[in-house]
């Protein structure tokens, strides 16, 4: 094999994982991969920082499955996720890494399953799941995790949001104390912090600088609804543009309910996932969604930090999210790996502060709108705003200009306002002609 096929190999990988990475077309380490693998690999205890779709879940899936012993009939490795959904995903990339080294064992354990039949299951050597389940199994002792030499705390902001912290601390008080504890979230909140300085002592830190920042996959349309209602704004975006498969970000699950039921009724292909689905469902959207039989999916944020899509070639906001570092996870959902990818953010006047701050970091809007059934580029919005901004201006500098009489006669009114309008109509003249002049 050439040296472009196996780049990964001075991380010091075996040559089972090497053939894997292969199989899975990756053609160099992502900067997490080569800053986290090694010191995974040396047993560190590590807090990483990076941003949905940066290559997290193999930088340490990799090293985790170099290190097991597949001969041991213990826990070697218990990965925690937040959502049911980034379990089974790390279950199925756990899965692809092992089938080319038939010893080594995985077992998924999430909420929502039957729970003597994950008591029943032969222990694995890598534990992935959610932290309630996985405590229920320890505590009735069917799952043994005080032996186990790693644990993965994923995603753990998100662990914070959904309330399982408790649960989490439960969990690794009882695994051993020189046990490898590797915490890896998109930000490092304070609540986070009791956490960290609890059961990690001189950790390794790595910080991945945020896509948002990176990323040059991504193209940002900025679309304003104008007079129209989201509805119908949303209706028309999807005739005009051709997706492979388009996500759709709302704030919360009613939301997601009505957008759902607008464009069903409207006749567009489309699926919904969100929190509020039984497991059933959302397993059953899941599979429906991968199988590309939506070509738009109505998504809560859930969507945007625990499940991960290929082939997702637009992200539409149709809502921004409250929590701005949610803006991020979900335009991180489209141009992935060397593919383009598009992010609309649909927006109102009153979303224009939350604009200015998404701008702050560093995200570069193009100005378009629908014109014709086609994308066009307009005014950016700011321009807009400056010249609201100097009519009123002018409005108020000119008023005084216009004579008016001490004795009001019949018709003073629509006579001052149309004295009012030629001194505008002079001015705007003048203000265009400097603004070209300085161009």
């Amino acid at each position: 094999m050439t040296n472009e096929k196996h780049s990964f190999e001075h991380l010091g990988l075996n040559e089972s994982l090497l053939n894997a990475i292969t199989d899975l077309n990756f053609k160099k380490p992502t900067e997490i991969q080569q800053r986290v693998i090694p010191k995974v690999l040396a047993n560190k205890n590590l807090v990483a920082q990076s941003q949905t779709g940066t290559g997290k879940s193999h930088s340490y899936l990799l090293p985790i499955i170099e290190k097991v012993d597949a001969l041991s009939t213990d826990v070697e490795a218990i990965i925690l996720t937040p959502t049911r959904e980034l379990a089974r995903q790390v279950f199925d990339m756990t899965n692809h890494l092992i089938r080319f080294d038939k010893d080594v064992t995985a077992g998924i354990y999430i909420g929502g399953t039957d729970f003597f039949k994950d008591a029943n299951k032969k222990i694995p050597n890598i534990v992935i799941g959610t932290p309630t389940r996985i405590k229920e199994l320890n505590r009735e002792g069917k799952l043994n995790i005080n032996v186990a030499n790693t644990i993965v705390l994923d995603e753990a902001d998100l662990m914070i949001d959904l309330g399982f912290m408790e649960d989490v601390d439960q969990l690794v008080s009882h695994v051993k104390k020189d046990a490898q504890l590797l915490v890896f979230s998109a930000t490092i909140p304070k609540g986070l912090h009791p956490f960290l300085n609890k059961y990690i002592s001189n950790p390794e830190f790595v910080e991945i600088e945020p896509q948002s920042k990176t990323s040059k996959n991504i193209e940002h349309l900025l679309i304003p609804t104008r007079s129209m209602s989201k509805e119908d704004k949303l209706i028309e975006i999807t005739k005009t543009i051709n997706p492979y498969l388009a996500i759709l970000f709302a704030n919360s699950r009613e939301a997601c309910d009505e957008y759902y039921q607008y464009l069903l009724n409207a006749g567009v292909n489309v699926g919904i996932i969100h929190g509020g689905l039984s497991p059933r469902e959302r397993k059953q959207q899941i599979t429906k969604i991968k199988n590309l039989d939506y070509v738009y999916v109505v998504a809560s944020d859930l969507a945007s930090r625990g499940l991960d899509f290929d082939g997702v070639s637009h992200v539409i906001n149709i809502d921004i999210p409250n929590d701005l570092e949610f803006f991020v996870h979900r335009v991180g959902r489209t141009g992935r790996g060397d593919y383009k990818g598009v992010a609309i953010t649909m927006y109102t006047p009153d979303d224009e502060r939350a604009i200015d701050l998404i701008e702050e970091r560093g995200i570069k809007f193009n100005h378009v709108d629908i014109m014709k059934g086609e994308i066009k580029p307009i005014k950016p919005r700011t321009e807009r705003k400056n010249r609201a901004k100097n009519q009123m201006t002018i409005d108020k500098n000119l008023k005084h200009k216009v004579k008016s009489s001490k004795k009001v006669k019949p018709g003073y009114k629509k006579k001052f306002k149309r004295k009012l309008d030629d001194l505008k109509k002079q001015e705007m003249k003048r203000y265009g002609k400097v603004q070209k002049r300085k161009k």
